[in-house]
């Protein structure tokens, strides 16, 4: 392919691009709202979770329930009392969403298919939200405040917003009592509507539960390596996130104080080394998925910038996120689940 062809084709999708934008380099509000569609799909949690348009930068969605009882003995001919008559509980959740970016080298031979069956615009739009839509689940997952890396730093995830109901697994693989213990662990109000909840979990985990099923000697026990339908438990599925961790450390317990040293282990003696730490822990929450709301700014900003002689077109993405339990109180953690 010459340079003639290369510059053509960067010209085309360079041009593809702007038509899509507004000033700025911000997308027109059909392109925003389709690039956020397009990220939603790309997106497992996502794709589960509550998805707000945000109108700027900084949100707050009024929430309203009402945490006691309403209905009292009547009298005929008799309105309720004052101190009878309830009043909803009002509260909001506030989206804060953060700055990202992203810039993605799109190569002259990875374009020239799409400006030949003239589905350029589709095909930049697909790629970019692939990649931003993988990285978004990692953080709306994993994004921790105090993480030494400064992308998962930027915002706590789901996994950190979790604190209300945690049980320790203590090591074990997922089993039925890890699940029966997970759902014990919500508040009953929560479990009224119970097809609304599911078990969110990693890979590995579901897997290894699936295969524990499948050793049954029954006939239901086949269906579970013939088929990808979701595992059940109480009426409950158990869905496997992809970025779902499944190498977070194993808790550290502090020394025995009841355990005498060793022989030799006086004042002075040389401490023996500790033993590693497992690195192959994982987690699950139950909740309601839709109990998620993952809040995106509308205003999605996508410029580029053509090397020519090195055939690529390079595409610098910025958007703003932010994640956020509607009702924390909802929601329960396994921690210290092995993951396989």
């Amino acid at each position: 392919m010459g340079f003639t062809s290369n510059r053509t084709i960067l010209e085309k999708a360079d041009m593809a691009i702007r038509d899509l934008q507004d000033g700025g380099g911000y997308l027109l509000p059909a392109q925003a709202q389709k690039f956020m569609r397009l990220l939603i799909k790309q997106s497992e949690l996502m794709g589960m979770a509550t998805v707000v348009p945000m109108a700027s930068p900084r949100q707050q969605t009024p929430k309203i329930k009402f945490g006691q009882r309403v209905l009292r003995a009547g009298k005929e001919g008799t309105r309720l009392s004052d101190q009878d008559r309830v009043k909803p509980d009002f509260s909001y959740v506030e989206l804060d969403a953060r700055l990202f970016k992203a810039e993605i080298d799109l190569s002259d031979e990875t374009l020239e298919d799409s400006v030949e069956r003239g589905e350029l615009r589709q095909t930049i739009m697909e790629l970019i939200t692939e990649a931003i839509g993988r990285d978004m689940e990692e953080v709306l997952i994993m994004g921790d405040l105090q993480s030494p890396d400064p992308y998962l730093a930027q915002l706590d995830g789901i996994l950190v917003q979790t604190v209300s109901h945690v049980v320790d697994a203590g090591g074990e693989k997922l089993t039925k009592d890890v699940l029966f213990d997970t759902i014990r662990a919500l508040p009953s109000e929560y479990l009224r509507v119970k097809k609304s909840l599911s078990f969110l979990t990693s890979v590995d985990a579901e897997l290894g539960y699936r295969n524990t099923l499948a050793e049954r000697a029954t006939i239901g026990g086949d269906k579970w390596l013939e088929t990808d339908v979701p595992v059940m438990y109480s009426g409950i599925p158990i869905r496997s996130i992809p970025l779902f961790p499944e190498n977070l450390p194993a808790p550290v317990l502090p020394p025995d104080p009841s355990v005498p040293p060793a022989a030799g282990g006086g004042a002075g003696a040389t401490p023996a080394p500790a033993a590693p730490v497992p690195r192959d822990r994982t987690t699950i929450i139950l909740a309601n998925p839709k109990n998620i709301q993952v809040g995106i700014w509308r205003k999605v900003r996508i410029e580029t910038w053509r090397d020519v002689s090195a055939g690529v077109l390079r595409v610098v993405a910025t958007l703003r996120f932010d994640v956020k339990w509607a009702d924390e109180l909802g929601t329960a953690k396994i921690l210290n689940l092995r993951a396989a």
